[in-house]
């Protein structure tokens, strides 16, 4: 198709293109050349196992013929029209996810992907509401534009301070492994646990003034500061807080939607209905760039006589919404959500497995296929291996061992992010932790007590 040798790709790649979230002259790309199902393969022919879903958004596995023929038909038919028009893959797509998307969710705008999804969502929440303040959490990662990088709890914000949009209010996370509120206690039961951020989420809102809050905007499982899983009764409290001060909730379903957590939506383990969801990544499963926010009745019914004013050149863009429909049908014909669903027994069961035979492992997490694993250098102070925003020399190892035998998975931090294509087999993963095995002994080698 590309005139271009495969040797040519990484020295080209290295020498035109402004990477992110590096510093140029560290970069180390690999030079990807094709993907199919759980694999990919660089330009020396090399095969990897894809444990992140490349960046956490292929569910449905690379190269599946179905979403590339749909892309191609509508290319062919109609490869472009403007926001202004109907097209037939707008009108099927908006009734799909009306189908799919939790309680009476019934509108959606769609975007480019998850930073600008959660940016029109809080565009949404201020104008419908005609409140200022938006409330997220500390470890949360919402985006990396102006807005979304603002909402955004990690240190990733700080880099771009303070130019970045105003009255956004953070709160602490239910983070129960290394939760602020209880290191003297840490046998507190599920729900005082619960009933302890509840309260803490209460207090910010009171002081912050609950009649200046939109919106609080949370991650139903938080994905890169963690994969922390709210306790039980934590995500129905939240709904009862904003619908006591009029708060609109917005669930970003950005990287735990569309199965990777067992169920379409996250949120959906909890029998929540929020008032904005945000989406992106499993959305096309990464087949092409979108994002949509849909919201309830109410909230498009406001702007039935206003104009909404924002928007994109290339909202609903044909072939993307081509790529979600037939992404989408992909994920119903081979009943992928409840795939995951099981599949996520085995990982977690994978994971247990890891954390008894390594003393490094200070807690492993899962829910569906999103997992994590945790290091430490010492299990009963919880140190993690490698400092907050930081890294360490067995941090690096562990990731290098990892690609040198042909798994690739995301490190950061302390963590170990386990997050493959729903399609995996329980042969596929067990390939994958018997790599991970082996380099957890790195971490294991560094453990200085018990």
């Amino acid at each position: 198709m590309f005139e271009l040798p495969d040797s040519e790709i990484l020295p080209l790649s290295l020498e035109h293109t402004f990477w992110t979230w590096s510093a140029q002259a560290k970069v180390t790309p690999i030079p990807v050349t094709r993907a199919k199902g759980v694999y990919f393969w660089d330009a020396d022919g090399k095969r990897y196992l894809d444990l992140n879903s490349m960046v956490m958004c292929v569910n449905i596995g690379h190269g599946d013929e179905r979403v590339i023929e749909a892309m191609v038909q509508q290319i062919r038919e109609l490869p472009f029209a403007g926001p202004p028009m109907a097209t037939r893959p707008r009108a099927i797509l908006g009734r799909l996810l009306t189908e799919i998307t939790p309680g009476d969710i019934d509108h959606f705008l769609f975007t480019l992907g998850g930073a600008d999804a959660n940016e029109n969502a809080v565009k949404l929440a201020r104008a419908y509401t005609g409140r200022h303040k938006i409330l997220t959490r500390y470890r949360s990662y919402h985006g990396a534009t102006a807005g979304a990088m603002a909402l955004t709890g990690d240190p990733r914000r700080c880099a771009w301070e303070p130019n970045l949009m105003p009255g956004v209010v953070h709160f602490l996370d239910p983070y129960r492994y290394r939760s602020t509120m209880h290191r003297t206690v840490p046998d507190i039961s599920e729900e005082d646990f619960c009933l302890d951020y509840l309260n803490h989420l209460e207090e910010i809102i009171q002081y912050e003034g609950p009649h200046t809050i939109a919106a609080i905007l949370m991650e139903s499982v938080t994905g890169t500061n963690g994969v922390i899983i709210p306790p039980e009764g934590y995500m129905q409290g939240v709904r009862e807080i904003c619908d006591r001060y009029g708060i609109l909730m917005i669930a970003d379903e950005v990287m735990s939607g569309f199965g990777r957590t067992g169920e379409w939506f996250a949120v959906n383990h909890w029998g929540v209905v929020p008032d904005i969801i945000t989406m992106a990544k499993g959305l096309t499963s990464a087949y092409a760039p979108l994002g949509a926010v849909g919201m309830r009745p109410q909230i498009a019914e406001a702007f039935a006589d206003r104009t909404f004013v924002s928007g994109l050149t290339y909202n609903s863009h044909p072939v993307s919404l081509a790529a979600a429909i037939a992404n989408i049908r992909v994920m119903q014909e081979d009943r992928l959500v409840e795939r995951s669903r099981e599949m996520g027994k085995v990982l977690r069961r994978m994971l247990a497995d890891l954390g008894e035979q390594h003393p490094s492992v200070g807690e492993v997490r899962s829910i569906g296929l999103f997992g994590i694993i945790e290091l430490v250098r010492n299990r009963r102070t919880k140190e993690p291996l490698a400092p907050f925003n930081g890294t360490s020399p067995e941090m690096i190892a562990i990731k290098d061992y990892l690609l040198e035998h042909g798994v690739y998975a995301t490190t950061r931090w302390h963590n170990v992010l386990v997050i493959p294509p729903l399609i995996i087999t329980e042969e596929q993963l067990a390939e994958g932790f018997a790599v991970l095995d082996q380099a957890l002994e790195i971490a294991d080698d560094a453990v200085q007590g018990s």
